[in-house]
């Protein structure tokens, strides 16, 4: 290709000053009517020309290939329905095509999805620059894309230089149903009424004999669910109130209909954790003894423990016929306490109580009540507790896990963890608040010693801990619904004093008054699931010595048996990768647990009805168009020029761009500088010899 190029000897701006005033002075000339004015111009121009360097250029071109991008959506929502066999039928046509056309490159681009990601969804428009930005901007033809239109990006992209086409996916007809949970708290209270908010909308074309109502089931924790009949297209409002303190797991669900593009937009699973506004404590102090304050402090450090405190502070030996019922200033609330309001507490402490008359035996059968029903009681034993004044001689030891023999020990020893207390929550890895190391002659975790252990018969509770001759220091027990703990000493008090450098005595309370409140990070069995991006680990926690396999069920039906294995005592772990957002089941044969991994209606499922409306300010811009697979399964393409229409009835058009690359560049000087000057002197002189006759 030959063409003419300048390599100027001076600035532009001055050659262009010269030219100016060689064009003033001859419109001088001109007007006076002076002889030879055309010969000077010429002679200027000349001049002019030299200085700009004006040489022949001669270049070799190899022309380059148009390219073509054809952008395929193979993400999740492109699993709906046919659409998937549709972008296949119109992938393979594209080809094809591109294949016929001379001088065109075809750039295949996949966009998947990634369902674990927080920020999972269809992002063709990055896909689509990140790719043209490897390409020279001369050679973009078109872009291609099949797609149900439903992308997370539209505004990335904002220009492009080539016709931007939309082969969409889907049909005319499709509908879909969707559930939309809203205003979802982070927390609640326990047992306290709360809102949930949430509609059902159908949106496409919605077949008329569809109801406008819909079956909701809900459920707590993967329990038995519970189904209403609710409507569609208006905000619900559900009250609720949450069973258990910790984390409770909702899920709703409602059923599909027939025809409906999808049902994984018909669920969601959402997480409140319930918390405890106030937890109601009574505490009957026996007899007054230098732990007595101890529980006092202990129970009123917590702000959150509403306490009662129900003491007796006469001496147990001493005898002076005054009644019991007239050794008070006031009348104590008994009846009001033990009978009419019993049920409002949440946990009853009885700390070195003893039979005295003052809570009568039909007292005691309501408190034993109150367990079977779901109460709590903690039982701190004292030297009574081994007397003919025991509590266990009440109506209360139908629900004690332990009843004593009548044997006393009263010699130092160091509390120990059983081998049972070791895979049990409360009382695992309490050897870690101990104040100095285990001594390597011994297996005691470097607790102070206690001085005093009442000797019990185990009936049904579990054993945590042990003291001297190995005899049961902290029991465990349910009955019926409630829950009961016994301590089978009254020396607790030595750890919070810091004796012989104490013991986690405030650790133990706690963890004991969470077990009794049946907060579910205590339980003994439990299958629990972590999820971290796709991968969840589960963790299976038992009393018992073999683990169980665990099978998992996928939102698809799927089933996978996994085997965890021992990391500790009582607790097995394992884990799987979720493919697919949803809700996951847990469960080995007895204990059953959910776990949801991404959003259970996830993004790519939020909106399913085939649209094309993303993509109109790109199309508009570069003149694209929308053809639905549906319509013409094998779209026609052809060659347009750039600025023309680039689509019509079943064809796209892709643009052709004419680019090339340079092989070879060849540049002489137009004339050499000595023919320059003798042109130049030439036409001067014969200007003036012009002038000169």
């Amino acid at each position: 290709m030959m063409g003419i190029v300048f390599s100027p000897l001076v600035d532009w701006p001055v050659i262009w000053a010269a030219a100016v005033l060689c064009a003033v002075s001859a419109g001088l000339a001109l007007w006076r009517g002076l002889p030879g004015w055309w010969l000077r111009l010429f002679g200027f121009v000349v001049l002019l020309m030299a200085l700009a360097g004006p040489a022949l250029r001669d270049e070799t071109h190899e022309p380059l290939t148009n390219v073509v991008f054809v952008v395929a959506d193979r993400t999740e929502s492109q699993l709906i329905a046919l659409r998937q066999e549709q972008m296949e039928t119109g992938l393979a046509a594209l080809y094809a095509g591109l294949g016929r056309l001379e001088n065109f490159e075809t750039r295949p681009v996949e966009v998947t999805n990634n369902p674990g990601a927080a920020d999972d969804g269809s992002f063709i428009m990055a896909a689509l620059a990140e790719a043209a930005s490897e390409v020279a901007e001369t050679r973009i033809a078109g872009a291609l894309v099949l797609t149900d239109g439903r992308i997370h990006d539209a505004a990335l992209l904002d220009n492009f230089p080539a016709p931007v086409h939309v082969l969409l996916t889907g049909e005319e007809n499709d509908w879909d149903r969707r559930l939309i949970v809203e205003n979802v708290p982070a927390f609640a209270i326990v047992g306290e009424p709360g809102k949930i908010f949430l509609r059902i909308e159908d949106h496409g074309a919605v077949p008329a004999n569809v109801p406008g109502r819909a079956q909701l089931r809900i459920s707590v924790d993967g329990g038995l669910a519970q189904e209403f009949l609710v409507e569609t297209g208006r905000r619900l409002e559900l009250p609720f109130a949450l069973p258990h303190a910790g984390m409770n797991v909702l899920q709703f669900t409602v059923l599909a209909e027939e025809g409906e593009l999808t049902d994984r937009n018909n669920s969601a699973v959402i997480s409140i954790n319930g918390v405890r506004d106030r937890l109601r404590v009574l505490l009957v102090s026996g007899e007054p003894y230098a732990g007595g304050r101890t529980w006092r402090n202990l129970l009123k450090s917590d702000s959150s423990v509403d306490l009662v405190h129900f003491t007796i502070l006469r001496s147990p030996d001493k005898q002076d016929g005054v009644p019991v019922r007239e050794l008070s200033l006031i009348a104590f609330p008994t009846r009001e306490l033990f009978v009419e309001k019993i049920d409002e507490f949440d946990l009853i402490i009885f700390d070195r109580y003893r039979r005295r008359g003052i809570l009568p035996g039909h007292y005691m059968q309501n408190v034993a009540e109150y367990v079977k029903n779901g109460g709590a009681v903690l039982v701190a034993s004292g030297r009574s507790f081994s007397t003919a004044e025991s509590i266990s001689r009440t109506p209360l030891a139908d629900v004690l896990p332990a009843l004593p023999t009548s044997r006393l020990i009263e010699r130092g020893y160091h509390p120990r963890i059983s081998e049972l207390g070791n895979r049990h929550p409360v009382t695992e890895g309490l050897a870690q608040f101990a104040p100095a190391s285990p001594s390597a002659q011994d297996d005691t975790p470097g607790w102070g010693r206690w001085f005093r252990l009442i000797e019990a018969e185990v009936k049904t509770g579990d054993v945590l801990m042990t003291g001297a001759d190995n005899a049961p220091l902290l029991v465990l027990g349910r009955a019926g619904a409630g829950r009961i703990a016994m301590i089978l000493s009254d020396h607790t008090w030595l750890w919070s004093r810091g004796f012989e450098g104490g013991g986690p005595q405030l650790e133990l309370l706690r963890r004991l008054a969470h077990w009794m409140m049946k907060e579910p990070e205590l339980e003994e069995e439990r299958i629990t699931a972590e999820v971290t991006g796709d991968r969840v680990t589960v963790t299976r926690r038992s009393l018992g010595e073999e683990h169980k396999d665990i099978t998992v069920t996928g939102p698809d039906g799927s089933t996978l048996v996994l085997q965890p294995r021992r990391i500790s005592p009582g607790r097995w772990v394992t884990g799987f990768s979720g493919k697919e957002n949803g809700i996951y089941r847990l469960t080995d044969g007895e204990l059953l647990s959910v776990v949801a991994i991404g959003p259970v209606a996830p993004r790519e499922f939020e909106k399913t009805i085939a649209s094309a409306a993303a993509f109109d300010p790109i199309m508009a811009a570069t003149g694209g168009a929308v053809l639905r697979l549906e319509e013409v399964a094998e779209p026609r393409l052809r060659v347009v020029r750039e600025g023309r229409v680039a689509a019509g009835r079943g064809w796209l058009g892709v643009t052709n761009r004419d680019a090339y690359v340079a092989t070879d560049i060849r540049q002489s000087p137009l004339l050499p500088g000595w023919a320059w000057l003798a042109l130049t002197v030439s036409l001067m002189i014969a200007a003036w010899r012009y002038e000169g006759r």
